[in-house]
């Protein structure tokens, strides 16, 4: 509960309030990408594992963290562990999960996909600040320690201004 209150005051303070100018105000993206969670790791020949059961608490607190927050898609890639994060995050928001490419990030079709909508992407230790990184526009993140699964990166986009927060949950 604590960090839906923490990520609801987050959100609030990045939220600029709306004045009646007449003029219209730009659109706001905004993107949560975070790790999938703990892979079972007892079979390291395994390079499709499944989640452990820590792993499934976790997809599900992710879900409860977000759910007050309007998301309009969830990515993942195409593994049993990122899938499996992001689905219960999904079915919360009756949504389906959309598969994406690592090795094809920030492509011109998902910016123009995501233009003005909330998003969630869940990705790999090295694949996600990666994302990040190339959303922001510079080499500000770098792969995500293995032992660590609670990290989420919140990026908004604001007409020509970008910001990133880099939050940790345990």
């Amino acid at each position: 509960m604590k960090y839906v209150v923490l990520l609801s005051i987050f959100l609030l303070s990045l939220t600029s309030s709306a004045q009646s100018t007449g003029s219209k105000q730009p659109e706001t993206t905004t993107y949560f990408f975070i790790r999938h969670a703990e892979k079972d790791l007892s079979n390291p020949e395994n390079r499709n594992p499944e989640l452990t059961k820590e792993g499934k608490n976790r997809a599900e607190n992710w879900a409860k963290m977000l759910a007050d927050v309007p998301v309009d898609m969830v990515y993942s890639t195409d593994y049993i562990r990122t899938k499996k994060t992001a689905e219960p995050i999904a079915k919360s928001k009756n949504l389906e999960v959309i598969l994406y490419n690592p090795k094809n990030l920030n492509s011109p079709d998902f910016q123009k996909n995501t233009k003005g909508k909330i998003t969630v992407i869940v990705g790999h230790s090295n694949t996600t600040p990666s994302f990040v990184n190339k959303i922001i526009g510079k080499k500000k993140y770098h792969s995500i320690d293995e032992k660590i699964y609670g990290k989420v990166f919140i990026i908004n986009i604001t007409g020509d201004v970008i910001t990133d927060t880099l939050l940790r949950f345990n």
